[in-house]
């Protein structure tokens, strides 16, 4: 570690003359291994800057809700309805693949056209196309904004995820929410700014909710993992059995410890951070708790989102969380439908028909998160987010029965603050493998959401390292024909 992290402090054997307070001899003595850890904790948090910055424009989103579909869904199986499918399949026809392309450079090779397992309707007053994979949000197609021209970075879930989640396909770089939250704070004081509901440790893990550079504070909370039941849920750490009073005497404790290394080593900036983090984790003794308790909801709420019904329940209770955690002023929550690093769930490369299973578990749930925050106003200034890191090819993988990785087109949707709904924007070639009008970059998605929340992504920067960094880095434009 370099020596501005780890500061050593010389023994009181070497300086016999100096008085020594008690504070001092601990710090030196005893503490000593403690301290190094601190400060290789606040090393981490250097340059903090104020947690909540005024928009620089009015906003039409004062949070995010994102629902990750880790593993990349198939948009010719769920809202990129291509006819040319049907009546092609099993023929053998040149596509550019994207991992031959990566790999050889080779272009047009033979691959057996794959139709839909599933019927396509249209649905609403808006007419949009959706599969029989997703018979309850169908119902809210006249609610939603699609993206069918999306385009990424990264043909593996590892660099694809990572970009998704931090706009870099390698490099450590603070993720979507640490901005959101750099950029904006917590509208609750009580809680985080940025909550990631059941996060995967595969494909990037603790990086794809990281602040990395910027203040420690911004990094996201994890609530559960990836594979654990929803049921068992809940903010770590929060418990604790000794009284009230015990507990404040410990935190004014610890702040006067903390006051005095800030005194001493004069990086009141990392101190700060550490500080906060402390006096964060007390509020959540008390507050956290009821935010999650879903036994607070009534009967038909929990029903809406499948709760209690096999095939619902997991996911179920992380939207039902993600409302809550909205309705307390979370500004960017997120909640991925995933599952462990070996397996993103929706990655169907030779087993097409599992994608029926997976949507059975989000259908409902989504749907009922979106008639929720609707009824109760929640979505004129939310905005929710619905994607994988990528999509899937129109043609078999290696002529079997699934899908290989498609980052050249794939769809999105979002619904709520400030978007159009009922729109669609965007096409894909007759074969939905690429995207023919309109693209839409990863880079592009990040900027609007930004600009819905009343940041400008060019504006939202950070110092580091020599030079200003931003999440689009030199990338991004705002997609106006998506805003209301």
């Amino acid at each position: 570690m370099s020596a501005d992290v780890i500061r050593m402090t010389p023994s009181p054997l070497d300086m016999p003359n100096q008085q020594w307070s008690r504070r001092r001899a601990l710090e030196t003595i005893a503490c000593g291994f403690g301290w190094l850890a601190f400060s290789g904790l606040a090393g981490a948090a250097r340059s903090v800057v104020p947690s909540a910055r005024p928009p620089l424009f009015t906003p039409r989103a004062k949070r995010v809700i994102f629902l990750f579909m880790q593993g990349g869904p198939s948009q010719v199986d769920t809202f990129d309805y291509k006819p040319r499918l049907a009546r092609d399949d099993g023929r053998m026809l040149a596509f550019d693949d994207a991992r031959t392309l990566a790999n050889t450079g080779q272009r047009g090779t033979e691959q057996r056209v794959l139709k839909s397992p599933w019927a396509f309707r249209q649905h609403g007053q808006s007419g949009r196309w959706v599969s029989d994979l997703f018979p309850h949000l169908a119902r809210h197609v006249d609610d939603l904004c699609f993206i069918r021209s999306m385009q990424t970075e990264g043909v593996a879930h590892g660099p694809a995820t990572l970009f998704l989640h931090t706009g870099s396909t390698a490099f450590v770089r603070p993720s979507l929410g640490a901005w959101v939250s750099y950029g904006l704070g917590t509208e609750n004081e009580n809680l985080p700014g940025f909550v990631t509901i059941a996060p995967s440790l595969g494909n990037g893990g603790a990086r794809n909710w990281g602040p990395a550079f910027l203040p420690a504070r911004h990094q996201g909370t994890p609530i559960g993992l990836a594979g654990q039941p929803a049921s068992s849920f809940a903010f770590k750490h929060t418990a604790n059995a000794r009284p009230a009073n015990i507990r404040s005497r410990e935190l004014d404790l610890l702040r006067d410890l903390n006051a005095e290394q800030r005194r001493q080593t004069r990086r009141d900036s990392e101190v700060d951070a550490v500080v906060e983090s402390f006096e964060l984790a007390w509020r959540l003794q008390t507050n956290a708790p009821d935010v999650l308790d879903l036994g607070r909801e009534s009967a038909a709420t929990r029903a809406l989102y499948g709760i209690d019904e096999p095939a619902t329940d997991d996911f179920g209770r992380q939207c039902l969380m993600a409302r809550r955690l909205a309705e307390a002023g979370v500004r960017f929550i997120q909640v991925t439908y995933g599952d462990s690093t070996a397996n993103p769930r929706w990655d169907q490369h030779s087993n097409l028909p599992k994608h029926a299973e997976h949507a059975a578990s989000v259908d409902r749930p989504i749907a009922g998160l979106l008639m929720d925050l609707k009824q109760r106003g929640l979505l004129e200034d939310t905005l929710v987010w619905w994607g994988g890191e990528f999509g899937r090819t129109p043609y078999a993988e290696k002529n079997g029965t699934g899908r290989d990785h498609n980052p050249n087109a794939f769809t999105v949707w979002l619904a709520g603050a400030g978007v159009k709904p009922g729109f669609a924007l965007g096409e894909t070639d007759e074969f939905g493998g690429t995207v023919v009008e309109r693209p839409v970059h990863m880079h592009d998605l990040h900027a609007t959401m930004l600009h819905l929340l009343g940041l400008d992504h060019e504006q939202l920067t950070f110092p580091f390292d020599g030079r200003r960094f931003r999440l689009t880095d030199v990338h991004g434009l705002v997609v106006p024909e998506i805003l209301a």
